[in-house]
């Protein structure tokens, strides 16, 4: 059985103090359906799936 790793490969937020340390691109959104749209987008585009932090934050993980 292999191991399966995941990385974080961006974070969308629309609270701007949120973001702390780096490692991944962020994502700053005016409200929460624009929120949803990028992070929709980045799952397509980036093969990975969304996870919700809290209301104001995604991150997409690929695996």
């Amino acid at each position: 059985m292999s191991e399966q790793h995941a990385m974080i490969v961006a974070v969308i937020t629309t609270k701007q103090g949120n973001i702390q340390g780096g490692g991944a691109p962020f994502f700053i959104t005016s409200d929460r359906d624009t929120l949803q749209k990028v992070s929709m987008t980045l799952e397509k585009v980036l093969d990975a799936s969304a996870h919700e932090i809290d209301e104001d934050t995604l991150v997409i993980v690929a695996r």
